[in-house]
């Protein structure tokens, strides 16, 4: 299989894979070792991390232990034409397994690359609506 060629090619691996597993693998291949991820303020896992462990740490090992069928699902890309940067809008939604709520909440993630590797990621999304299914 070849690698993505673009940096929109690359983003969209993360999103479109045949399985979220395939998604999680394209996500870590493409991560710069120093990427900078940004989750928003008032959601559940807001703050600045950086490095791969991390993000894997903080963000997705939390995803995978405390929600059901979490989902991010992209309605349109957007590149910023000669500054490496790709724009993802879209929708997330899954259930939160300690209150048993579905949530859906729209987002927007922006995506910085440098020599074929993510380096900067910057989350923007409704955290009122997440935060609603984490409460009873």
């Amino acid at each position: 299989m070849r690698s993505p060629k673009t940096n929109l090619e690359m983003i969209k691996s993360t999103y479109e894979g045949a399985s979220s597993s395939e998604n999680a693998q394209n996500l870590l291949t493409a991560l710069s070792k120093h990427i900078e991820w940004t989750e928003a303020e008032g959601s559940p896992y807001g703050g600045t991390y950086i490095g791969v462990e991390a993000v894997i740490k903080n963000v997705f090992n939390r995803i995978d232990s405390e929600w059901i069928d979490f989902k991010a699902h992209v309605n349109s890309y957007h590149e910023v034409k000669d500054k490496n940067i790709i724009i993802a809008e879209g929708t997330y939604s899954g259930t939160y397994k300690e209150t048993g709520k579905i949530f859906q909440a729209d987002f927007v993630h922006v995506w910085e690359l440098e020599y074929e590797k993510i380096v900067k990621f910057k989350q923007y999304v409704d955290s009122y609506t997440i935060q609603m299914a984490t409460v009873d």
